[in-house]
């Protein structure tokens, strides 16, 4: 574990939550080699295999944000990254970073961070009183619908408003920043090859019938080929957390979707690595 006591201060923060992602797709996919930019970072190459705080997007992010990051799944208790002050805590060590206040954003800001969420869906689109209730934690905030999960070329979008938010911060002041991705939330058929691709019965029948975990591969592999360009725009040092919120079923048990109490809906992949 960091020492988040000498991380904060003289890092930017860096979180990327790509909404929806398995463990085991993503450990697949990263032993496999299909994704490139996220093993050449994760310690070791591999994802590690963590608990979810929640089984769906919003109360993920809400532990999250007060300090509750997805826990490992091996026996604990497990020492956490940041934590707000509370009598009694039991996962609050020596190199954990407390602080006082309710959320992650708000102790940051104090610590003199500048927060910035750049939301993907719909629980960050500010278009309701729920979807403004996670991006209302940061000092600045942005979502349109072309980050949102209609959008093939989300991401894209999401990392041009990134460069845009780091060529007008000031260079003395530090950043937190939290990007969620929406690519991997359903709909994520239209990532599979195109009809004239070597994939095409595979397209036709996700496109007709919904998402499969082929086409949720294959929304990662796209999430990997553009992150690198992320990675760039970020000063150096940077800590960076890269992990799943929750996970999705596609028939297992015959489960769809999630917000629900399966193994493939709460366990998720985890990675944290310094940018330097």
């Amino acid at each position: 574990m960091y020492d988040m006591n000498e991380i904060i201060g003289s890092h930017d923060l860096l979180l990327v939550t790509i909404d929806t992602l398995r463990y085991d797709v993503a450990a697949e996919l990263a032993a496999s080699g299909a994704t490139p930019t996220l093993a050449g970072l994760l310690p070791g190459g591999r994802w590690e295999r963590r608990h979810t705080p929640g089984s769906f997007t919003y109360a993920a992010h809400a532990a999250m944000l007060a300090g509750f990051l997805p826990t490992p799944a091996s026996p604990g208790p497990h020492p956490r990254l940041f934590a707000g002050n509370f009598p009694g805590s039991e996962t609050t060590a020596p190199g954990t970073w407390t602080f006082d206040a309710a959320d992650l954003p708000t102790g940051l800001t104090a610590a003199g961070y500048h927060t910035v969420c750049v939301g993907g869906v719909g629980f960050f689109n500010k278009l309701t009183p729920l979807g403004s209730a996670l991006p209302s934690l940061f000092a600045e905030s942005h979502w349109e619908p072309e980050f949102g999960v209609a959008d093939p070329a989300s991401l894209p979008n999401q990392i041009d408003r990134v460069a845009d938010v780091m060529a007008r911060l000031p260079a003395g002041r530090r950043l937190f920043l939290l990007l969620n991705v929406a690519s991997l939330h359903q709909p994520n058929w239209f990532y599979l090859d195109g009809p004239t691709g070597p994939q095409a019965e595979t397209h036709a029948a996700a496109a007709a019938h919904g998402d499969t975990r082929a086409s949720h591969a294959a929304a990662l592999r796209h999430v990997d080929a553009h992150l690198g360009r992320l990675f760039d725009l970020m000063r150096r040092p940077c800590f960076v957390i890269v992990c799943s919120d929750h996970g999705t079923a596609y028939g297992e048990d015959g489960h769809i979707g999630h917000r629900i109490g399966h193994e493939v809906v709460w366990t998720v992949p985890y990675g944290e690595f310094v940018i330097s």
